[in-house]
């Protein structure tokens, strides 16, 4: 008879990192589906919380199977459904869709780390939804018009090569930077449609956060979102291209919270990694000299108010620990 393997480690940690993930999602869609005011962005994220709902029950089997504690995640104390609304102009969908996104990378790298047959078809299973759910809402956000293009191109007439090292100079005060190119173009504009997104999330858990250094620490996210989208906003203005704008998205003036800090900061910190890792591509696939540095410290920025968002966690007792190694030294003591 063959039995099933166990779980490695890798599976555990990843399969732990979703179900904190998928209940936090979870909490937020109770809330947006709650106050949603259009029939169709309704349906779309109540389909999504279904299907949360079934892969978070599933991620529960297999720790039951495995004989592994349920981690706590998020529960119905972590949000207050009935409070006024604190986003405005389709700010949900935004919001799914940049979840759904950062979701769609998240679970394509745990498929690479799961070995067992069953927690690949898993993370398949998981790639597809998110996929199917981010389509959803890039479709709904496009025929409101809240979504705008990158901007538009000529297409290239024939196949050109790098006359020499002046391609990659960003730096020399005597010559013209070249102008950006497309893949440049594509990470800094998602940098700067993530961020302002990111700008409006801060600003409304700013308004409503209950401790007063969370508040400050929201505040400051705020701001970092603000700089980066200014900096990068100037870089395209410098090659004349039109930096992504919409008039959606935007936070309400309440001061009543949806959500517990609890689920603020960790929300929050789910986007500083999505920064970090979009930071990391855009360094390694940007030519021009100046780019990568520029985007080395905003990674360091970013990695910096992460780091102190997790200590503000701790110290409050909302820092979930993941499964941890059997550590030999203390065993053996």
């Amino acid at each position: 008879m063959n039995e099933k393997q166990a779980l490695s480690s890798s599976e555990l940690g990843t399969l732990w990192l979703t179900y904190q993930q998928k209940t936090m999602v979870q909490r937020i869609l109770e809330y947006f589906i709650e106050q949603a005011d259009d029939n169709q962005a309704k349906e779309i994220m109540q389909d999504a919380h279904m299907k949360v709902i079934n892969y978070v029950e599933d991620i529960k089997a297999i720790f039951k199977n495995e004989g592994a504690v349920i981690p706590i995640g998020f529960k119905e104390e972590d949000v207050n459904i009935g409070v006024p609304k604190l986003y405005d102009n389709m700010f949900d969908i935004m919001f799914c869709r940049l979840i759904s996104s950062i979701s769609m990378g998240l679970h394509t790298l745990h498929m690479n780390m799961a070995y067992r047959k069953d927690i690949v078809l898993f993370y398949k299973e998981l790639t597809a939804f998110t996929q199917s759910v981010y389509d959803e809402c890039v479709d709904y956000l496009q025929k409101k018009d809240v979504l705008p293009r990158p901007p538009a191109v000529s297409m290239p007439k024939s196949v050109e090569f790098a006359d020499g090292t002046n391609y990659m100079s960003g730096f020399n005060l005597f010559s013209e930077k070249r102008a950006l190119n497309t893949v440049e173009i594509a990470h800094l504009y998602n940098a700067i449609e993530s961020n302002i997104i990111g700008m409006q999330m801060m600003t409304g858990f700013a308004q409503v956060a209950n401790e007063p250094e969370v508040k400050k620490y929201f505040i400051k996210g705020k701001e970092l979102a603000k700089k980066i989208v200014t900096d990068y906003t100037q870089l395209f203005l410098q090659s004349d291209i039109q930096p992504p704008s919409t008039w959606g998205a935007n936070a309400t003036d309440s001061k009543v919270a949806p959500f517990s800090d609890k689920l603020m900061m960790y929300c929050t910190s789910i986007f500083c990694g999505f920064g970090l890792g979009a930071n990391a591509l855009g360094t390694a696939f940007s030519l021009r000299s100046d780019l990568p540095l520029m985007m080395v410290n905003t990674a360091k920025d970013v990695l910096t108010y992460g780091r102190d968002g997790g200590k503000i966690m701790a110290k409050n007792g909302w820092l979930e620990e993941p499964p941890s190694m059997q550590d030999r030294n203390d065993l053996t003591k």
